[in-house]
């Protein structure tokens, strides 16, 4: 039926001119008004404007099968009428809705009032549900679930532009569902300052006295219980032994009873269950149905003790809180001796339907409503005695059963959530907590930048499907990986734009849901029919949103529900944000480790390399390697690992990578390069400004040098891992090499050594994050990296892959540098070696033997540069070194002219003046050669100089 709601105003600007006019006006036109006008009641124009609702509709449905007698009337009625004399002689017009939004009540400040205002605004049972009235106070404090103001044109329709109104939901104190809400309407001009507080204290008040209709249903019960156990004790009587009992249970054990009564409860039919204590002890617990006089329907929970003696009968009286309008009222039977040393009290936190402490009694043989409660009635049951342990309503029972699930997954979250520090991975870790105690199906949308460790500066238009979740995985959810298209009206982008949580009780109703996609929203209305939509924001960093579906439980979410569900995402969200700024700053440690890192292979042929760095799964560490060319066609092969991760770890290798390659390139021997490199850590831990000289930093390193004219490499290592040998043959080894200390202890000694590198065989350095694992033994590693390398036919990269493919650990914890070099030798053919005595007439003779070889090369181009500078070092050496000396030419990317003595005295570039005779030979010879330089032997020195082929 619809009755009209009064005059019908026409459509177009509302009076009065206020700014919600305008900004309303420009809504109804399709203009944008993003500011200016509050989220809720934009949110509200949105809805009304996709239901097709029109501003000027007047009618309002009208019911009249609404109940004038239900249960939150009967709780509202004495405090309506208080409200009415508070507010008496004034316009003011108060009211109360049921959940559905159906008016019930009506009362008015002045009662001239009533008479005045049209028959929607003073006849209960026309419904203000805000699908069917637009924007208003009652229809709108139902969708946001909170307090909420309309005042005069954010009103949608016309009907309503000259009032205000404050509305507020009352909620179930136990189940806190809303039962139905307080409203307060007035003209636009009767502002009153205070009405919040003032509705806010109206509707506890209700809340109360609905907490107190609970309280005389349990209080009928409890005394229905005790009246037939007191008829029952005029016969032969047997009572629980629990003043023995009591003295021995532990909390843990009484609370595990209380648990366990409350879901026989909650079950609401008549069942019994064994009960194993924690101590041991087993006792076993009855449930059946009863009722009271008033005719409420409750369950009652006994215990049975197998075995007992008779004692003297114990009960505890039930303790009522006293609240506004209910007396404190102890119900005790029969005084207790016992009582005080007692120790079945329940414990804190245990509620009863009216939140007070559970009733925890023990009697002798009872019946209930003329039934026998003795344990014949459950055959196969141990006989003994009995007590009552909890009576309450089944709905109660549940309510307290789900508060402790609600507990249980908070806890269960908090170990499950975050347990790694990747963001998609903790996402799912939500998902799966969340299903399927809390939904059925959970979908996850996060910020891009989000999952690469970034905010972002357009988090509603950035999001991509990152999780979805459920007990089925063929729902037609947005797909992982796509970008959801959500409209205005959406409880997701609604949700993420006002920053709280938006709870949808029934998508078959919700116009923001449904005008999302139409056709997708109604695929998953067959499955899927209550959602909550929660923003997941930490430290002010919008990272996603969160949509919990509801589907098998025909109950829609609650408000209970809403906080769960927002308390789950609050945590989540933390963990997410922790997760993003680790990949943040692990994506630029990553970054900065890989800019230090060597970005590609010198030009050489004394070795073949490849190499792989592999990152730690947690914090990326600072392993190194290097290959740096050196004179006499030799190459440096170096590895180290910097102790630590982060910044710091990273930052401190590249300093020593740059330190190690600058001692390398002055080609001093491997162990002098280590004593180097530990004199420099040490000085980097005493610079250190909050190490304290403490030696926070450490590093370990292995060196080695291969000769391709020789064959030979000489090597040494600090705390680093041996390298491995792979010969031609096959046979895998790992050479005996001193471990030395680690870099930075100081004072103790490095040792080399020299090993035959045979051509074609391969060289392993890697760190100790490839054989280092604390699943796995290192020498079962090593003896599987021998495996792995017995096969002398792959190639470099190909070794790398093997040694990855079977030896690296699945997840590092560490960082794993690893370095494979097949040995080159260079032809005898391309090597040439004079030995002269200290004479100047033979420098003439080696000039002519080192023109013929430069012509049997073919490199007759490079003669002039090479004879200049072989005349100039031989003479040095003759005139400043000491015997014997020998002269070597090697042709290989360039040619190399090496004159090496016995003396340790090495030249020195310098600039002649023009009264000098002499001094310009080491010029002339830096202007000929394309690099110069000294290299120290155990017995003297050699002096060398590369002359570049193409540029002869």
């Amino acid at each position: 039926m619809v009755r009209s709601g009064g005059e019908p105003k026409p459509a177009g600007r509302a009076t009065g001119g206020t700014d919600p006019a305008r900004f309303r006006e420009r809504f109804l036109q399709g203009e944008p008004v993003e500011t200016g006008v509050r989220t809720s009641i934009l949110n509200s124009w949105q809805r009304c404007r996709s239901l097709g609702l029109s501003p000027d509709q007047s009618d309002l449905p009208f019911r009249e099968d609404f109940d004038p007698g239900g249960r939150i009337v009967r709780a509202a009625v004495p405090v309506l009428d208080r409200l009415q004399a508070k507010f008496s002689g004034s316009e003011m017009n108060i009211s109360v809705a049921d959940a559905n939004g159906t008016v019930l009540l009506r009362r008015f400040g002045r009662a001239s009032l009533a008479r005045s205002l049209p028959a929607f605004q003073k006849v209960p049972g026309f419904v203000f549900a805000e699908q069917v009235a637009g924007t208003n106070g009652i229809g709108l404090a139902l969708a946001e679930r909170q307090l909420i103001r309309v005042y005069g044109a954010e009103h949608f329709a016309e009907r309503s532009q000259q009032s205000a109104c404050l509305a507020l939901p009352v909620r179930d104190p136990l189940s806190a569902r809303i039962e139905g809400v307080l409203c307060m309407g007035y003209p636009r001009r009767a502002e009153t300052p205070g009405l919040g507080a003032v509705i806010r204290k109206a509707a506890a008040a209700i809340e109360r006295r609905l907490l107190g209709q609970s309280s005389e249903r349990e209080r009928a019960l409890l005394t229905a219980y005790l009246a037939a156990e007191a008829e029952a004790a005029a016969g032969p009587h047997h009572s629980v032994a629990v003043d023995e009992l009591a003295r021995e249970l532990r909390p843990r054990e009484q609370a595990v009873l209380l648990e366990k009564a409350t879901e026989l409860i909650s079950g609401a039919q008549r069942a019994a269950v064994d009960v194993s204590l924690p101590g041991g002890r087993r006792v076993t617990l009855l449930s059946r149905p009863m009722t009271s006089a008033s005719g409420t329907e409750g369950i009652a929970v006994e215990a049975v003790l197998p075995g007992a003696t008779p004692a003297e009968v114990l009960v505890l009286p039930h303790q009522f809180d006293a609240t506004a309008g209910i007396a404190a009222e102890p119900v005790v039977v029969r005084a207790v001796p016992s009582l005080a040393r007692s120790s079945l009290t329940p414990p804190p936190g245990r509620l009863l339907s009216d939140g007070r402490p559970g009733l925890v009694a023990a009697g002798g043989k009872a019946t209930t409503n003329g039934a026998d409660a003795t344990a014949d009635d459950h055959p196969g049951r141990p006989s003994g005695a009995r007590g009552l342990v909890m009576v309450g309503e089944p709905r109660v029972g549940s309510y307290a059963l789900a508060a402790r699930r609600r507990l249980e997954l908070l806890s269960e979250a908090s170990a499950r959530v975050g347990t790694t520090l990747d963001v998609c991975r903790t996402a799912e870790e939500l998902t799966e907590t969340a299903v399927p105690r809390l939904a059925d199906y959970v979908t996850i949308d996060l910020v891009e930048a989000v999952l690469r460790g970034e905010e972002s500066a357009d988090p509603l238009g950035d999001l991509r499907r990152t999780v979805v979740h459920g007990i089925r995985d063929d729902l037609p959810f947005i797909p992982v990986g796509k970008r959801p298209d959500f409209g205005p009206t959406a409880p997701q982008l609604r949700c993420l734009t006002g920053g709280q949580a938006v709870l949808e009780p029934d998508l078959k109703v919700a116009a923001g849901w449904l005008a999302l996609d139409p056709e997708h929203t109604e695929a998953l209305l067959a499955h899927v029919h209550s959602l909550i939509a929660v923003p997941l924001v930490a430290r002010g960093v919008v990272l996603g949103v969160a949509g919990f579906y509801r589907s098998q439980d025909p109950a829609p979410y609650g408000d209970d529900d809403l906080s769960l569900a927002q308390e789950l995402a609050s945590r989540a969200a933390l963990s997410i944000d922790n997760a993003r700024r680790y990949t943040h700053e692990r994506a630029m440690v990553l970054a900065l480790q890989r800019r230090l890192l060597p970005h590609g292979l010198p030009d050489q042929d004394a070795v073949e390399v490849a190499h792989r760095y592999l990152p730690a799964e947690a914090d990326v560490g600072g392993d190194w390697y290097d290959v740096i060319p050196l004179p006499g066609s030799r190459v440096g092969l170096l590895v180290g690992d910097v102790v630590g991760h982060g910044m710091l770890s990273a930052a401190t290798m590249g300093r020593l990578r740059t330190a190690a390659r600058s001692y390398a390139e002055l080609d001093f021997p491997p162990d002098e390069v280590l004593v180097h490199l530990d004199n420099l850590v040490g000085r980097l831990d005493r610079e250190d400004p909050d190490g304290e000289g403490t030696g926070i930093i450490g590093a370990t390193c292995l060196y080695a040098v291969y000769d391709p004219t020789t064959q030979r490499c000489v090597m040494a290592r600090a705390g680093h891992p041996p390298p491995a040998l792979v010969r031609p043959d096959g046979t895998v080894t790992y050479p005996d090499l001193p471990a030395g200390p680690p870099l930075g202890l100081g004072g103790l000694p490095f040792d080399a050594v020299e090993i035959d590198l045979p051509e074609d065989s391969q060289l392993i350095l890697y760190t100790d994050g490839l054989i280092e694992d604390r699943h796995r033994d290192v020498d079962a590693v090593l003896e599987r990296l021998r495996v792995a390398l017995a096969q002398a036919d792959r190639t470099p990269d190909e070794t790398c892959e093997a040694i990855l493919d079977t030896v690296a650990p699945d997840h590092p914890y560490d960082d794993i540098a690893l370095l494979v070099a097949r040995a080159h030798a260079l032809d005898a053919r391309r090597i040439a070696t004079w030995d002269l005595a200290a004479d100047p007439a033979l420098v003439s003779e080696v000039r002519a033997a080192a023109n013929r070889q430069l012509a049997d090369w073919g490199v007759d181009e490079a003669a002039f540069a090479a004879e200049l500078i072989l005349s100039e070092l031989i003479t040095n050496a003759i005139r400043h070194g000491a015997g014997p000396i020998r002269v070597r030419l090697l042709y290989d990317r360039a040619l190399i002219c090496e004159v090496s003595d016995a003396s340790n005295t090495a030249p020195h570039l310098r600039r002649a003046a023009s009264t000098d005779e002499g001094g310009r030979g080491l010029f002339l010879v830096a202007q000929l050669s394309q690099s110069w330089g000294t290299r120290y032997l155990p017995q003297g020195k050699v002096i060398w100089a590369e002359c570049e082929l193409d540029a002869a």
